[in-house]
């Protein structure tokens, strides 16, 4: 494995378990606010400001039960692949592809969010989903 691939692993490796922690505790700490910013810096600041904004939304369709992560930006909602790890906003598609970056700030804040339970969830019917997916998958502009 490469470095900077071994520094990824770390890096989510270790927001994993700082959020794992948090989850046991039900809040974050002063050291893990200090953790993750050390780790991530500017990008946990706005995780941060998402999570205080309540603008981690997690979609639930019924009847199939799909679920669809979003964190709303600021220049529009954000589609999140949390399993893998992936994110449609413009940070993660020049910066972490580029392996400038590890990690977005959508998929820290949905990560933690969905460890302490601060998102927020919407119910939506079936017929619903391929249009709120085609909005949420359209390309920046």
């Amino acid at each position: 494995m490469t470095e900077s691939g071994e520094t990824e692993n770390s890096e989510i490796d270790t927001l994993n378990a700082i959020c794992k922690k948090a989850k046991a505790e039900d809040k974050l700490s002063g050291k893990n606010l200090t953790d993750l910013y050390d780790l991530f810096g500017q990008r946990f600041t706005k995780a941060l400001e998402a999570l205080k904004e309540n603008r981690v939304k997690k979609y639930i369709f019924k009847p199939s039960n799909r679920v669809v992560w979003i964190v709303v930006g600021r220049e529009r909602d954000y589609l999140l692949m949390p399993e893998a790890e992936f994110c449609t906003c413009d940070d993660f598609y020049f910066k972490v592809l580029d392996r400038k970056a590890h990690i977005c700030y959508h998929l820290i804040a949905q990560k933690i969010a969905r460890n302490l339970g601060w998102f927020s969830v919407i119910n939506e019917t079936d017929e619903l989903y391929m249009s709120l997916m085609n909005e949420w998958k359209k390309p920046s502009t």
